[in-house]
């Protein structure tokens, strides 16, 4: 996974076009200062509420199983998780899971039941979101994916990209097999404990997976789920606010390069790096006729600064964390 993001980010480099003399990371140095810094902090801002608001959604799923946890707690295990998924695709799930029951003791199999049904809701919001995107913006959307670009990507034909999909999946598929054989060939793994552990680990999905019927504020986790996605919306449109290219695309222009986005950012990269950086600019010069020298480095920077935002706010998470565990390890001796 981190072979083919650093192969994706490296062709969407590639395509910056600089005048002789000038460096491309110079191009986007000078593009970054060129930028309206309010609507970029404001944007910040919207990214950091959506984590407040999926926060407390996550704590409205844990209740009905009798797991009552604060937002300190919850905001800073999202965090966590988001701050390891820039290094190991979907592998803040786990994480934020772990965090909170080193925190408060929640089983890591309740909690990440709930994360999995979180998935699920997510997924279905972007679904509909898709739908009423493509309603709105039907003829811009259909000529994006019916695009000779787009062909290429998907197609066979882009040959360097297929054999490094084609790699890691095979290195995949080869790692689990030898973890498979490995586990069979264990008589640990076919021990009672192990069965038992197993049993125990799928109750705990099971109980978080159905908590949702389960939920005493239905209304509330449905505004939360809403208001999660239009902070995304938001976190978009302002900063295509902030450069002159795209402040003047309007509130339709940005629904569909969120939607494009949302589709690269559902790609298992870390962070959905790579995949951004190639159909965010290809949508922005297909549809909207922004220069390829100007929709490269926008999405560079727009990529750049929420990822900055995860890692400050996420690595902070996790020394806060660290913290107050160890405070509650001392409250609990004395």
């Amino acid at each position: 996974m981190l072979g083919i993001t650093g192969f994706l980010l490296w062709l969407s480099f590639q395509n910056i076009e600089v005048s002789d003399g000038e460096s491309k990371w110079a191009f986007i140095v000078n593009t970054w200062k060129a930028a309206d810094k309010p609507f970029l902090f404001l944007s910040a801002f919207a990214a950091i509420l959506s984590h407040i608001f999926r926060a407390e959604r996550w704590k409205l799923l844990l209740k009905p199983l009798g797991y009552s946890i604060g937002l300190k707690e919850s905001f800073m295990s999202v965090m966590v998780g988001y701050f390891i998924n820039l290094a190991v695709p979907r592998g803040g799930e786990v994480s934020r899971c772990y965090n909170l029951y080193r925190l408060n003791k929640t089983p890591v199999d309740v909690s990440f039941g709930t994360v999995v049904l979180e998935r699920i809701i997510d997924l279905i919001f972007l679904i509909v979101l898709l739908t009423a995107a493509f309603f709105i913006e039907l003829d811009n959307l259909l000529f994006f994916f019916r695009s000779d670009e787009m062909k290429k990507l998907t197609s066979s034909g882009d040959s360097s990209f297929s054999y490094t999909l084609l790699a890691g999946a095979l290195i995949f598929i080869a790692a689990i097999y030898l973890v498979v054989r490995y586990l069979l060939r264990s008589r640990r793994f076919l021990a009672l404990r192990y069965v038992s552990k197993l049993k125990k680990l799928l109750k705990g999905l099971k109980s978080g997976v159905t908590s949702i019927f389960k939920l005493e504020k239905r209304v509330l986790f449905i505004v939360y789920s809403l208001l999660i996605w239009l902070c995304y919306y938001l976190m978009m449109y302002l900063v295509m606010l902030a450069f002159p290219e795209t402040e003047n695309l309007g509130l339709f222009a940005a629904l569909t390069i969120f939607v494009i986005g949302g589709i690269a950012m559902a790609v298992p990269l870390p962070g959905g790096a790579g995949s951004f950086h190639i159909l965010v600019p290809l949508g922005l010069v297909l549809l909207y006729a922004l220069p390829e020298e100007k929709a490269v480095p926008f999405t560079f920077i727009f990529h750049g600064w929420q990822t900055l935002v995860i890692i400050i706010v996420g690595a902070l998470s996790l020394f806060l964390s660290q913290l107050l565990r160890r405070e509650n390890i001392e409250s609990y001796k004395r």
